[in-house]
């Protein structure tokens, strides 16, 4: 008699959460989003900007913790001065921070 009504219960609940399960589901991905995935493509694209506005004499700081003045631009590459008469190319990729105007030489005298 009550193994009737249980299974009727069950089964209207059932019924019920298919839509409402869902519901984390969807709140999890609109969180990721939010969190992740539009911050990361946001800092892409403003990086993506600064590399196509590099010019000569642009002070830079590669990936690799490099201080240098770019002397070159090219598609590709880009040559920066890190000391007297020392040059070297870096691919446009690996430089990570554009410097204010005359931080390199605040920095060498400290």
């Amino acid at each position: 008699m009550y193994i009737k009504e249980a299974f009727a219960q069950a089964e209207a609940a059932s019924q019920s959460g298919g839509m409402l399960g869902l519901l984390p589901l969807v709140f999890m991905f609109v969180l990721l989003y939010f969190l992740m995935i539009r911050p990361q493509t946001k800092r892409a694209k403003e990086h993506k900007t600064m590399l196509q506005g590099l010019e000569k004499g642009d002070e830079i700081v590669t990936r690799g913790g490099t201080l240098g003045k770019v002397t070159r631009v090219g598609d590709q590459f880009v040559s920066i001065e890190i000391s007297e008469n020392t040059e070297i190319s870096v691919q446009k990729p690996s430089i990570e921070t554009l410097l204010p105007k005359g931080t390199i030489k605040n920095a060498s005298s400290s």
